[in-house]
């Protein structure tokens, strides 16, 4: 029997509905992974599963005794008492049928071993104090907290977020291992791809189920909204005709065309009812004069905090004898523990904080932009226009001037929504607001700290493609392993002591230098002042040439893993190809009337220029990859 059964199930707070006759049925030992954009409902759908939320029209049928328990975006506020109290809280009723058995010495014993069990497994401290714990180390307790219980099901509401890449990892690994039933709705594509073994997509007031892993649906996904396109098109161009007969007058409303008449009301109201697909976001970077060659050079840079008056404790250095070049063009990465510094290194590396030994030069001719996680920069007592533009009405683009109400929609803000005060938007609205601000103005180098969080993986996947073509600078504190490993060409890593050390490549790149560093043991802080402008090679101490990792010379990582997927794509594109050849050959497929012959038309000339496309990019990266 299923764990839990949703039928026609209908929700809405005001305007078109958030879901729409929906459906869902969940299995045990399930991995699903919950996508769709902010605010289609993803949060709605889970509070509905969890029981905390009753659907305005349709039936959810539970299995008795079902157990669930959930994991919030947030913290919650005033959770305090040591880690076993917080544990032992999640032994409470956790869904609206459902409790434990308490009372009694043997119920009390076995309360007490199932939360020292679990503290065990997650590898907390019972006796540490919630409140001074990191934010990651608070999240692992409150899911250690869910999980108490034994439940059913764990609902995870973006786990990922304003955790660092070793958190990260640790929570990919024990869910890994979880054998229980998991919906999780994240943006972490490598997380999803590690232990999604189903995807539910909510589109449009619509559930979509694909039964398959992230990269199968990836590959599906794109192939399902260009045949909606294509009947939609069809669909439009049918209508447009009929209402254009429609317009010729008494003909049209003679009896023998009363059945025709009445077939063009139904369009209409079809097409009234169509839920269209949300458009993308439409941003691009203001061009702007190069800046020098040299954009940051950082000399022997030592930081840390003053102690508070009265603080006895050990205060280590943030950031002890740094140095690096970072020259025009470069996209540097930054990673390490919360707490370590992250912010930290690029306030110095920016000058908004003075090194107390060394020092960091500036190039010529910079414009900078920052991205702040803490979203500082916005003023929730104003308006989304007069954060963007203070109060102006236009604002200058690339040239061209602007009405900033059409800048907006470019980034999905309604003329209503632009009006509304930057506090009651949500966390993906506010990351797309602090986008509208940073692409008002034209920049050279990019400064972005934490910019994934709250963002769905359309957004976040089109900020990767503009990353890639950006011509600036890039500086990236980031936690999303697949942004940095396609994005950045080098990374520093705060590690213990107030070492900041330098690697070349992206994530990947960086997990398998550091073992071959951590032998000979640990590496001084980098020293590039030197290094070319291309920097091929880490400013630290290399390992052994023989023992880098194999790559094609040339090649960025994106750019090897595209080269090795391209036959692939090219074998299933020539597949479709004489599939479509073989249905043009039945002469059946004349017989049921044009449209599906024009589709296998229309269809079979795009595979040639797709084809061509494969060929000739396989060409220019098998070249790049062996030059001379």
């Amino acid at each position: 029997m299923a764990l839990l059964n949703m039928r026609d199930v209908s929700v809405g707070f005001g305007g078109a509905l958030v879901l729409e006759g929906v459906s869902l049925q969940i299995e045990r030992g399930e991995r699903v992974g919950l996508l769709g954009r902010n605010g289609v409902g993803k949060t709605t759908l889970l509070r509905i599963i969890a029981g905390e939320l009753a659907p305005d029209e349709g039936t959810i049928v539970r299995q008795q005794g079902l157990r669930v328990a959930s994991l919030a975006q947030a913290v919650p506020q005033g959770l305090s008492g040591a880690v076993a109290e917080i544990v032992a809280g999640g032994l409470a009723p956790t869904d609206a049928g459902a409790s434990l058995a308490t009372g009694g010495e043997e119920d009390a014993w076995r309360q007490r071993l199932q939360v020292d069990t679990i503290i065990s497994r997650m590898q907390l401290d019972p006796a540490a104090d919630f409140a001074l714990l990191s934010a990651g180390m608070k999240r692992r307790v409150l899911l250690a907290r869910g999980l108490v219980c034994d439940p059913d099901i764990v609902l995870l509401d973006e786990p990922t977020n304003h955790l660092d890449i070793d958190a990260i990892a640790w929570l990919e690994d024990f869910l890994r291992r979880y054998r229980g039933t998991l919906i999780f709705v994240t943006h972490d594509r490598a997380f999803l791809r590690a232990l999604a073994s189903r995807i539910i997509e909510i589109d449009r007031g619509r559930l979509v189920d694909w039964a398959c892993d992230y990269d199968t649906f990836s590959a599906r996904k794109g192939a399902v909204l260009e045949a909606e396109a294509t009947q939609e098109a069809l669909f439009d161009k049918k209508l447009a005709q009929e209402e254009a007969w429609i317009r010729q007058g008494i003909e049209a409303r003679r009896t023998r065309n009363e059945g025709r008449v009445r077939a063009l009301e139904r369009l209409r109201v079809q097409r009234r009812e169509r839920r269209e697909l949300p458009g993308p976001l439409r941003i691009r970077f203001q061009e702007v004069e190069r800046s020098g060659k040299l954009v940051i050079r950082a000399k022997g840079v030592s930081f840390s905090y003053d102690p508070s008056p009265g603080d006895t404790s050990d205060h280590r250095p943030v950031v002890r004898d740094f140095s690096t070049t970072i020259m025009r063009g470069d996209k540097v990465g930054i990673v390490g523990p919360n707490g370590s510094g992250k912010t930290t290194l690029l306030r110095l590396l920016l000058g908004d904080l003075q090194p107390q030994m060394g020092a960091v030069d500036h190039g010529t001719n910079l414009e900078i932009a920052y991205f702040d996680q803490l979203r500082a920069q916005l003023d929730e007592d104003r308006t989304v226009l007069d954060n963007v533009a203070d109060g102006l009405e236009f604002i200058t683009v690339n040239g061209r001037r602007r009405h900033l109400i059409g800048y907006l929609q470019d980034f999905l803000f309604t003329p209503e929504r632009a009006r509304v005060y930057a506090g009651i938007l949500s966390g993906g609205e506010r990351n797309r607001l602090l986008l509208a601000r940073l692409f008002a103005r034209p920049t050279n180098v990019l400064v972005m700290d934490e910019p994934t969080n709250d963002l769905d993986l359309e957004t976040l996947e089109l900020l990767e493609d503009l990353l890639l073509e950006y011509e600036g600078t890039l500086l990236m504190v980031s936690h999303d392993r697949e942004l940095l490993n396609n994005v950045v060409s080098s990374i520093l890593a705060l590690e213990e002591d107030g070492c900041v050390a330098e690697y070349a490549g992206g994530y990947d790149d960086w997990i398998r230098q550091r073992p071959e560093l951590a032998g000979a043991g640990r590496p001084n802080a980098a020293t590039a002042a030197d290094k070319a402008a291309s920097r091929p090679a880490p400013a630290n101490p290399s390992p052994d040439p023989s023992s880098r990792p194999d790559r094609a010379r040339g090649l960025t990582y994106r750019e090897q893993r595209e080269m090795e997927a391209l036959p692939g794509q090219i074998e299933a594109l020539e597949s479709e190809q004489s599939r479509l050849y073989g249905l043009m050959a039945d002469p059946a497929i004349y017989q049921g009337g044009g449209d599906e012959v024009v589709r296998a038309t229309a269809r079979l000339e795009a595979l040639e220029r797709e084809l061509a496309e494969a060929y000739k990019r396989w060409e220019a990266l098998e070249a790049k990859a062996t030059p001379g």
